[in-house]
């Protein structure tokens, strides 16, 4: 075993192939019961924002109609099927607690069971979804409707006939507030006007524009101050709109009770407010390991490589190397730069042991 992978989803998987292409035997620790990360907790009509031409991971190309968007349960399957044909060492229901430092290099990873690994280098791919950023505002304690995240909802059949504010400006917002749409009287609830993107321009989806001008190998910024993403709409967001299913008001600045108070002070029943507002990385296994994290929780790194302890790398967060790192279409190139450098990093080190032991 030369690397340690954690995670077993998108950028778990990916990460494995790219050990293998680059001579390594990786071994994959999931938490859950099926390789495919948190793709199966996401809601219900998740939809793809790029087709399957351009969503899939390095070797396995999607089944079926190229130009189509995949639903999430097709994405489940896809990363199951993928996990199924790499060779690799793929352990599911194993959830980490604590990676430390070993004298003289490598890493010791402890496992939920009481039982450890060890191994020279370690690759944390274990997403954000567990990390849900939830901002706390006035009166949220006092609040009698419920508050949850984007990622405790499912589906709009608890809300029939509610009042329901969602939080947030991004893709997944106003996707979870058109769900919401047919069943609810839904605000979106946003800092600025929601900016939208033509999906087809010119007739052709935005990801084949993205693919010939070369922007998904844009070089990343800074991965604590990610740029706002704009809303992909092939039309029908902008209808909702248009025609009152869905408002849209400045984001309030408090509950009271069983309202929310607007921010011209006016105070609105309202029965459920669903917080559409990103995620952060979850590492919190890397604890242990001292400065591999800042004091927010996000990893010291650049490109995927930790700026701390040689042999630690990272993979799946936003503009870890470009736009594309954190989605299935990108994180196999960042893959196979952090496998290289792995590799690199491993053959530097046994070579010194070569010499000391000579």
């Amino acid at each position: 075993m030369d690397t340690i992978v954690i995670g077993g989803g998108q950028s778990g998987l990916a990460a494995a192939r790219a050990l293998r292409d680059a001579g390594l035997t990786p071994v994959v620790l999931e938490a859950g019961e099926h390789p495919a990360g948190s793709w199966a907790r996401y809601y219900d009509s998740l939809t793809l924002f790029s087709p399957a031409r351009y969503s899939a991971l390095p070797g396995a190309p999607f089944d079926g109609d190229p130009a189509r968007y995949p639903h999430r349960d097709e994405v489940v399957a896809y990363l199951q099927r993928y996990a199924a044909r790499l060779d690799a060492d793929i352990r599911t229901g194993t959830r980490v607690t604590a990676v430390r430092a070993e004298n003289g290099g490598g890493f010791t990873v402890e496992l939920a069971d009481g039982t450890t690994l060890s191994a020279p280098s370690v690759i944390a791919a274990s997403g954000s979804f567990g990390n849900p950023h939830q901002p706390a505002l006035p009166g949220q304690d006092g609040f009698t409707g419920q508050i949850l995240h984007a990622a405790a909802y499912r589906n709009p059949a608890p809300h029939a006939g509610q009042r329901v504010v969602v939080v947030g400006a991004g893709n997944s917002a106003v996707q979870i507030a058109h769900d919401l749409a047919g069943v609810a009287a839904v605000t979106l609830a946003t800092r600025a006007p929601i900016r939208f993107v033509d999906q087809r321009p010119l007739g052709r989806d935005l990801h084949f524009w993205f693919a010939i001008t070369g922007f998904d190998r844009l070089p990343a910024r800074r991965a604590d101050s990610p740029p706002a993403v704009p809303v992909l709409d092939d039309g029908r967001y902008r209808r909702a709109l248009a025609d009152g299913r869905i408002d849209r008001k400045e984001t309030f600045p408090g509950f009271d009770a069983d309202a929310v108070v607007w921010a011209d002070g006016a105070r609105e029943h309202v029965d459920a407010v669903v917080f559409a507002t990103g995620y952060r990385p979850h590492l919190p296994y890397l604890r242990a390991l001292g400065g591999a994290l800042d004091s927010s929780g996000r990893p010291r790194q650049r490109g995927g490589i930790s700026l701390t302890h040689p042999g630690l790398g990272f993979l799946g967060l936003e503009w870890q190397r470009s736009p594309a790192s954190n989605t299935l279409r990108g994180v196999g190139r960042d893959a196979a730069h952090l496998a290289r450098h792995l590799a690199r990093h491993l053959r530097a080190r046994c070579s010194t042991r070569i010499r000391a032991g000579a």
